[in-house]
């Protein structure tokens, strides 16, 4: 066993300054952690926190990542296999596009593009948690522009506040708030000359995209992802639609081979099902107009309207953290807010039907116990 000694050296020291007053994202809990709490099987989970997709992936993308025969040798770092696949499927030309471990990925190498360090980068709160993130951990400035009630951007002040930013990352459909912006809210904003980073994350569940947008203007970026409607979340499959100079640049800095060849083997395969999958995001949507039906139904609950695969509720008369705690103990989860514009929120899920049946009954169980 090596000897423990004094090198002299405080390491701490020499770490970024601006990193200690960090905090990190907050992520969702596994499975396996809340059954072994509970003293269930993983299996008897309901998961309603994370927005994935219940469905899994597609047959074919299951099959061809057990039959790739070549995992012994690095994948292609120009990722040109799937990038042509990604051209067909969305009508724009490879030099578009890049692929990322994630859409999280590729809005870092966006941020690593263009982000000097202080400069603004603008966030309408509440949103996505890793634009914020990403941004100070790039060395950035946050500037946060906290959307209106309801939840539409609050154009005069990102206008204002576009002076002193460089980007704008704007989720469409909203995360956790499920709305989408409109087409004359995103000409202002690249009316602006600012970066505009669209995220399309849930954009299949909308109908929706402005994907082919892209061409016309030098500062629209685009990202989506396989994790929500082709059920890839856990190999982290995702990509952006940008200007080829910005492609170009992105492409300079990435990780070699930042797309793994599973994952690789599972967009293909994926796009090669794409019937199937469009099937299932149609099941979703219409599940999700169950749902919110019968959440509109518990006397404590206010559902907003979503075009996501999620719904955001306001827990009115009890706390939501009581709430989110004894679904949690039933060994449903969903996600509780305690953040500005969103405390004593539960976004929930969209699930399959027995899901919804199981949650409902638990919800209304709960309000029984609470008095409401």
């Amino acid at each position: 066993m090596a000897e423990n000694r004094d090198t002299g050296i405080d390491i701490t020291s020499l770490i970024r300054p601006e990193l200690a007053e960090l905090e990190g994202y907050e992520p969702i809990e596994p499975i396996d952690q809340l059954a072994r709490r509970l003293g269930i099987e993983p299996g008897q989970v309901i998961k309603l926190d994370g927005n994935e997709n219940p469905y899994g992936p597609s047959p074919k993308a299951l099959e061809a990542i057990a039959n790739y025969p070549h995992y012994h040798i690095y994948p292609d770092p120009e990722q040109r296999e799937a990038r042509a696949a990604l051209s067909r499927f969305l009508g724009v030309g490879t030099e578009y596009l890049i692929a990322g471990s994630g859409s999280d990925e590729v809005m870092d190498m966006v941020l690593r593009v263009f982000l000097a360090p202080g400069e603004g980068v603008i966030n309408c709160s509440p949103t996505f948690g890793m634009y914020p993130f990403l941004t100070k951990v790039a060395g950035g400035r946050v500037i946060d522009v906290p959307r209106r009630e309801d939840f539409p951007l609050d154009m005069p002040a990102i206008e204002a506040a576009a002076r002193d930013a460089k980007l704008v990352f704007i989720a469409s459909p909203n995360n956790p708030s499920g709305n989408v912006i409109a087409r004359d809210e995103l000409d202002a904003l690249l009316a602006t000359k600012l970066v505009v980073v669209l995220d399309e994350a849930y954009g299949e569940f909308a109908g929706e995209s402005l994907v082919s947008e892209v061409p016309r203007h030098d500062n629209l970026l685009v990202l989506r992802t396989f994790s929500k409607w082709a059920g890839l979340a856990g190999l982290r499959v995702g990509y952006g639609i940008f200007p080829p100079a910005v492609v170009q640049a992105a492409m300079k800095i990435k990780q070699p081979y930042n797309l793994n060849a599973a994952a690789q083997a599972a967009l293909l395969a994926s796009l090669a099902d794409e019937g199937l999958l469009r099937e299932r995001v149609q099941a979703l949507v219409a599940e999700r107009e169950q749902l919110a039906a019968a959440l509109a139904g518990i006397a404590f609950l206010r559902p907003l309207p979503s075009q996501a695969n999620f719904i955001l509720c306001r827990v009115v008369g009890i706390e939501a953290r009581e709430v989110w705690g004894r679904l949690r103990e039933r060994g449903i989860m969903v996600r509780y807010f305690d953040s500005p514009r969103v405390r004593d929120c539960l976004r929930i899920s969209v699930g399959l039907p027995e899901h919804r049946e199981a949650l409902i009954k638990a919800l209304q169980e709960i309000g029984g116990q609470l008095g409401r």
